[in-house]
């Protein structure tokens, strides 16, 4: 076949285009050669900022995160500081309160509140032929009524003003009856010092001690009283 001029004209354009495009791609590879290094450079470090940056607010989120849970700590534990100290408080004046008690109870310190009284007189009438000790005032009333008021939350208790101790003994003695070795005759007035609707209920009950007394044939007043004094026991001993 012959070669026409247009062919080699052709022919002579590609390779001149293909040469241009050679040298165009050797070129820009030759630039990205000498600007990659730096620009790699500068894009790691600003990967490595990013990665410190992260790293350091997640250890601010648990720095912040374990905060929180000390001071969910401090103040349990005050909280529980100040429960313990109320407690102690209060078990501290619960101990004075028993302590207080006691020493009443006993009969070493003076005692003065509200209280009641109770008359136990022997019986007035006494039918011919009966026996007259059944008529009297014994040992056993009075050890009725005195323990049925300690029983009901008396604080202190005397018998015709002899203050009554946690070892004081009622004993007859004829036509007397002994309180810790003092000789004393009807009629015997118990001072209770304590709540006085309380007690008087507690003498009051069907068939209870005073129901008890009436049936012995003794007989029975009780007062309530808004103020009673008893001295220590000590004293009264002394």
């Amino acid at each position: 076949m012959k070669v026409k001029g247009k062919h080699a004209i052709l022919s002579f354009v590609l390779l001149v285009t293909g040469f241009i495009l050679a040298l165009s791609y050797e070129i820009t590879n030759e630039r990205q050669a000498e600007l990659n290094p730096g620009y790699e450079r500068e894009w790691k470090h600003e990967d490595q900022l990013r990665n410190q940056i992260i790293m350091e607010q997640t250890v601010n989120l648990r720095l912040q995160e374990d905060l929180r849970a000390y001071q969910a700590e401090v103040r349990a534990l005050e909280e529980d500081l100040a429960t313990h100290d109320e407690e102690k408080e209060v078990l501290a004046t619960n101990l004075l309160e028993d302590v207080e008690r006691l020493r009443k109870l006993v009969g070493s310190v003076k005692v003065k509140g509200p209280g009641i009284e109770v008359s136990l007189e022997d019986s007035s009438y006494v039918p011919e032929g009966a026996n007259v000790n059944d008529y009297i005032v014994h040992e056993a009333h009075v050890q009725l009524v005195v323990h049925e008021l300690f029983v009901s939350g008396a604080e202190a208790i005397a018998i015709n003003g002899y203050r009554l101790s946690h070892q004081s003994y009622i004993q007859c003695a004829g036509p007397v009856i002994m309180i810790d070795g003092n000789a004393s005759s009807a009629p015997f007035v118990i001072t209770a010092i304590g709540d006085a609707d309380k007690l008087d209920s507690s003498l009051g009950l069907i068939g209870g001690v005073k129901d008890q007394l009436l049936n012995d044939e003794i007989t029975v007043r009780i007062q309530k009283k808004d103020v009673i004094e008893l001295n220590p026991y000590l004293s009264e001993r002394g």
